[in-house]
């Protein structure tokens, strides 16, 4: 009878020190994916300018006022500077036990915590900077951009904690993986940067409306009724075009990533991650389709925006774990 690899390779127990590490940038990394849905929730409602120019302050007081739009804007700046508290223990932790195994080094879990702190950092400065109706606007894409990163870099330090999973041994195979896995992130981080450009641009400050670039290009699968469709709109219908052409390249990647990672015997942690981004991807396509058919509305608007941060973290999983495997097996070799 054939027993499954990963049934009998059972990794060993990690020490309670990394679990806890893992633990608390994991439970860091769904705050952040919650703020994130904040942040979109006020933009959509039109609530960006909510509390006016004053920051960290709502209109100069510590509470907003009686209209939803304050409380929508407030809402999210205190989510925002209370996830300054779980860094900060992150941040403690990692430098208390960077000399622990698992912690230090090329690939420990300490080293991504620079760039949490530095993307923190961006973040308040991009929200204190938006309080400025000058500015709003053109910082929104940075600020969501930076938010997934910010995500994202706490996701790896959560894998790096728990370690490698127990595959293949195969060095080609788990090279493979690691960098198809890698070639997955990437084409969704450019995904992502079309989908905040096509969302910000062309928007109202004050309004809840979508975007000049969102309603540049209807219909679906085709844009305006043709493949490739005529420029107009300052070029935004082709911002709106690449989204979508980069979007289902992504899904026909991950598609061929997940049957090879599948057939050819990748970690039980790097196939549940390439499921999950498979189904995803398809839910987002899916939800995409529900937007442009029922013009824009916002509750499918915020859909999107929720299914889509979750494929962004399940990618950031998928590649994180795929290579801790590269890395084993390179310690291993070595």
């Amino acid at each position: 009878m054939r027993v499954r690899r990963d049934l009998v390779s059972i990794p060993p127990r990690l020490d309670i020190t990394r679990q806890r590490f893992a633990g608390l940038t994991w439970l860091t990394a769904v705050y952040g994916y919650l703020l994130i849905i904040s942040g979109g929730i006020v933009r959509v409602t039109g609530s960006g300018l909510g509390c006016g120019e004053s920051w960290p302050l709502c209109d100069g007081s510590f509470f907003p006022g009686p209209q939803g739009a304050s409380w929508i804007d407030w809402s999210h700046r205190v989510m925002l500077l209370a996830l300054i508290v779980p860094v900060g223990m992150i941040v403690w932790s990692a430098v208390k036990n960077r000399m622990h195994p698992g912690f230090g080094g090329r690939d420990g879990a300490a080293r991504p915590v620079f760039w949490v702190v530095v993307l923190l950092i961006l973040q308040l400065t991009f929200s204190a900077l938006a309080a400025s109706t000058e500015l709003a606007l053109s910082l929104s894409s940075l600020y969501s951009v930076s938010a997934l990163l910010l995500v994202g870099v706490l996701l790896v330090a959560s894998v790096r904690a728990r370690g490698p999973g127990f595959g293949a041994d195969d060095p080609f195979a788990v090279r493979r993986f690691a960098h198809s896995a890698t070639i997955g992130v990437m084409i969704g981080f450019v995904v992502i940067a079309f989908g905040a450009l096509t969302a910000n641009l062309g928007l109202d400050a004050g309004g809840s409306a979508p975007s000049a670039a969102a309603l540049a290009c209807q219909g679906f699968p085709l844009c305006n009724g043709e493949l490739v469709p005529k420029v107009g709109g300052a070029g935004l219908v082709y911002m709106h075009w690449m989204h979508r052409v980069l979007a289902y390249l992504l899904l026909f990647h991950i598609i061929g990533a997940t049957a090879i990672a599948f057939r050819r015997g990748a970690s039980l942690q790097v196939r549940r991650a390439a499921l999950a981004s498979l189904i995803l991807a398809v839910m987002q396509i899916t939800v995409a389709m529900l937007l442009v058919v029922y013009h824009l509305p916002t509750s499918v608007r915020i859909l999107h925006l929720v299914v889509g941060a979750a494929l962004w973290m399940a990618l950031v999983i998928w590649a994180a774990s795929a290579r801790q495997d590269l890395a084993r097996l390179d310690q291993e070799v070595g």
